[in-house]
């Protein structure tokens, strides 16, 4: 349950990212409510998550969600630069995730068995 608990963390990193575009500097009253929420929420899932997941792990994954999303979206919706090399770095961001997945997970097992 921690992990989704962290990935929804992510998710709404992601949404409260974007909100931060359209909030203009928290000068545009709806869009500024919306992000303040959304961080709100974003922190009490990470919190969530960190009762179970290292702090490390947690932090790492919850930014790397919210940093891959949010410069895809930029990419896809927003015309922001696309290259080979930021698609590069970006897929290296998403290997460093589910690599500290695989880890913390080899790490659970191994704590078992003791």
């Amino acid at each position: 349950m921690a992990w989704i608990y962290l990935i929804a963390a992510g998710v709404t990193e992601i949404i409260w990212a974007l909100g931060l575009k359209f909030s203009e500097g928290f000068t545009n009253l709806i869009p500024s409510i919306i992000t303040i929420f959304f961080i709100t929420v974003s922190f009490y899932l990470l919190s969530k998550a960190m009762k179970q997941i290292p702090v490390g792990t947690a932090y790492a994954t919850f930014t790397g969600i919210g940093a891959v999303g949010t410069a895809v979206i930029g990419m896809i919706f927003f015309g922001e630069f696309v290259s080979i090399a930021k698609v590069f770095f970006l897929l290296l961001l998403v290997g460093g995730i589910v690599g500290l997945k695989l880890v913390d997970s080899t790490e659970e097992v191994k704590a078992g068995e003791q």
